[in-house]
């Protein structure tokens, strides 16, 4: 474009105000002290209605808490519109957007409509017939703590061979700032469409975590008959693999949605929070 060209400034729209809210904390008063209080009466000045637990109700879910509780309000919010908004009142709170010193401006911006939504991708995870939704990870471990189990995986069909362990972790970008960073696996941004595989103490120089996109589904079964291999999604036990049931692990259709301050994106709390 010439310097005697001139672009029109088109208007920037305006944020639309949030008219209700629902609130989950992760239960400690202590570590609360009166933030329920005070959310109660910013809400109040800004017009805008707390209801109770139904996510379906509210425009936004304001999650009190650290990760812990980020991850079960994504969960109970998982297929839904609502966004969840976090305020750290726990240890790390890699999802939530401001500190508790910040929660008057903080939720003063949100209930105006000064946000934006990221799209967090999901897994689905199949096993003995049951289907899981995943919003963090699923993670295969030996029954028996500190014992070697081997797993046969494949991808896409594709036969990968047997490998000894201690586990395996299947993440969404969500999840990979958790175990499988712990493990050396990838960190995937947020807003990324596919599944991280990390193997927990690989038994091989070779055995390298893996990124796949969807459409591109992960088999796992137990080659060690004589030790159970305990199956979690998202931290609870939803069954075990024996010689019998297999694992299956892809990504999912269904979303949820994380909010964030406009200045908050997924490296700056990343810097804060991994220093």
């Amino acid at each position: 474009m010439s310097s005697s060209s001139t672009s029109v400034q088109r208007p920037r729209a305006q944020p639309e105000p949030l008219r209700r809210a629902a609130v989950a904390t992760h239960g400690r008063p202590e570590t609360l002290g009166d933030a329920l209080e005070r959310v109660a009466a910013i809400a109040q000045a800004a017009g805008v209605e707390l209801v109770e637990g139904e996510s379906e109700q509210a425009d936004v879910v304001v999650a009190l808490g650290g990760d812990g509780t980020m991850l079960r309000a994504l969960r109970a919010t998982l297929g839904s519109s609502t966004p969840v908004f976090g305020i750290r009142f726990g240890r790390v709170g890699f999802l939530t957007s401001a500190e508790r010193e910040e929660l008057e401006p903080a939720l003063q911006r949100l209930f105006r409509g000064e946000y934006r939504v990221v799209e967090l991708c999901t897994l689905e995870a199949g096993l003995a017939g049951a289907r899981h939704a995943v919003v963090n990870d699923v993670v295969v471990t030996s029954a028996e703590p500190g014992r070697m189990v081997e797993l046969a995986w494949e991808i896409a069909g594709a036969n990968l061979g047997e490998q000894p362990c201690d586990g395996l972790i299947c993440c969404t970008p969500t999840g990979s700032t958790a175990y499988n960073l712990s493990n050396g696996g990838p960190v995937m941004m947020w807003g990324l469409k596919a599944m991280a595989v990390t193997f927990v103490a690989a038994h091989s120089l070779h055995a390298r975590p893996l990124v796949v996109p969807p459409g591109h589904d992960l088999r796992v079964a137990n080659r060690t008959s004589e030790r159970p291999v305990t199956v979690l999604v998202d931290g609870q036990v939803v069954g075990e693999l024996d010689g019998e049931a297999g694992l299956e692990v892809g990504v999912g259709e269904q979303t949820c949605r994380l909010a964030l301050l406009p200045e908050v994106n997924f490296f700056s709390r990343y810097r804060s929070v991994f220093p």
